[in-house]
């Protein structure tokens, strides 16, 4: 059979059952809440969001945002939806065919949107790729494809469900695995930020069900029998020059003033315009004045800028440094040193070629000496990557690395999305790694060659600041991933 007759079949088949659709939500309410929420949470409010296969047009109106669209083939469906939620813009077309010639029929298609949800609909579509190949002409470089489908594992339960009256009647569909739709992403130009499932029990039963799906649904193994699948990617972009953008690298410094100069001799100009910007906080040696020696008399090719904290740690210091920066794209570099500042081109290129949006330095990839960094610390550097990995969605190797750079741009939007999680976090790299994993930003990791200090002693007091971080971790769990 064809295409076309396939496509033609398929939208028979929800014309037909389009007034029964929402009888079918209400029956199976759980379900939907859970996928409610999770939209919720992958997508904040205020965006501008597009859904294709878009039904009565629910989950767009719980997600709340500033432009919502709709489209979905089935015009019965479409006008329930106009119906329902009148705030919304829901069209009839056929996400297959989307190469529209004239907008100005369609003029709020005709724009780039922040989210596009493909929402249980890959099943039901006949050439996937062709529609994830349309899909590309609404993406601006930070789009992201929230994509959720059923676990082909539960194939058999489902079409039993279907048998006894339980699952609303589906027409024949295609059954992929996580691997089936990675690909097709990835051969057609995207690439996946974020993996998970979720919901293990579907259906309601009083205290056991939550519990269920909050606690053990997420747990690994436990997970791969979950019955919701869900990848987000974003477009694959082009690469651009470094030297299009300019660059601030905020240097927290406390008791270390043997590296002053060290980390401007050492740096290398990145970008077309480089910003330096000290942060010096509560030193009990000479830092301050080191700082503002070299600043009073420094006459190269950097911008130098130098602030005293009011407050207390390197968070506080990385959000001065952030807040007073100028650049395009925003660095953090440890002022022992232990990165070394030649190395941070390499996270220039890396952020700026497109590979990732949010770029983490990991020390555990090259040999590094028992100086640089004693067992124990490596074992703890380990067992928190696992845990981050587990609760990010993404594999990170070394999550304590204090070098990380992202786009200005997208600290802002941290910022703006920070009460989520609160002024939890009195490092600062976890502020940072947290919210970027909340707003689907792509995590890779700069392999570094880890350095012995030669000036000056850790400021980390290791205990106590692992149970911090072990605290964190535990709280981020219920912000992130037990949601």
């Amino acid at each position: 059979m064809s295409n076309r007759l396939v496509t033609e079949r398929t939208q028979k088949h929800f014309d037909a059952i389009a007034l029964k659709l929402d009888w079918w939500a209400r029956r199976n309410r759980y379900y939907y809440q859970d996928l409610d929420r999770l939209h919720q949470f992958l997508i904040p409010a205020g965006s501008k969001v597009l859904e294709i296969g878009c039904g009565t047009g629910d989950l767009l109106a719980k997600i709340d945002p500033s432009v919502g669209v709709g489209i979905d083939f089935s015009s019965v469906v479409i006008n329930l939806a106009k119906a329902k939620h009148p705030q919304l813009n829901f069209y009839c077309l056929d996400a297959e065919d989307l190469q529209l010639e004239n907008w100005t029929e369609y003029p709020l298609i005709a724009t780039k949107f922040d989210y596009i949800i493909l929402s249980e609909v890959l099943g039901d579509l006949t050439n996937i790729q062709q529609v994830l190949t349309n899909l590309q002409q609404f993406c601006h470089p930070h789009t992201k494809i929230a994509i959720d489908f059923h676990n082909f594992l539960w194939e058999p339960i489902l079409h039993l469900a279907e048998k006894i009256g339980q699952r609303r009647p589906q027409p024949p569909q295609s059954w992929l695995s996580m691997n089936d739709v990675l690909n097709l992403l990835n051969i057609t130009g995207y690439q996946s930020v974020k993996i998970g499932r979720r919901c293990l029990l579907p259906k309601y039963i009083p205290i056991f069900s939550n519990f269920v799906n909050r606690y053990l649904s997420p747990l690994p193994i436990i997970n791969h029998f979950s019955l919701t699948n869900y990848i987000v990617a974003r477009k694959q972009i082009d690469r651009h020059k470094t030297s299009d953008y300019t660059v601030s690298v905020i240097i927290p410094a406390r008791n270390e003033a043997g590296n002053i100069a060290a980390a401007i001799e050492r740096l290398p100009q990145l970008g077309k315009q480089t910003e330096i910007i000290f942060v010096e906080g509560h030193s009990q040696d000479d830092t301050w004045a080191k700082i503002q020696t070299l600043v009073g008399e420094y006459q190269g090719d950097f911008i130098l800028k130098a602030f005293q904290q009011t407050g207390k740690g390197k968070g506080d210091a990385v959000r001065l440094g952030f807040d007073r920066a100028t650049g395009d794209i925003l660095i953090i570099l440890d002022a022992d040193l232990t990165v070394q500042p030649e190395e941070l081109v390499n996270f220039v290129e890396a952020i700026v070629s497109g590979r990732g949006e949010f770029i983490n330095g990991s020390r555990l990839v090259y040999p590094y000496s028992q100086a640089a960094m004693p067992w124990l610390n490596t074992l703890a550097n380990k067992f928190f990557a696992l845990v981050f990995s587990f609760l990010l969605g993404q594999n990170i190797k070394d999550t304590l690395c204090g070098t990380k750079v992202l786009w200005r741009e997208d600290y802002l939007r941290i910022c703006a999305n920070r009460s989520y999680f609160g002024e939890f976090d009195p490092f600062g790299d976890f502020d940072l790694l947290f919210g970027a994993a909340k707003l689907n930003l792509h995590i890779v990791e700069v392999p570094v060659r880890y350095q012995p200090r030669t000036y000056g002693e850790s400021n980390i007091a290791h205990v106590r600041e692992g149970l911090v971080l072990l605290k964190m971790c535990l709280y981020a769990a219920q912000k992130i991933k037990f949601v």
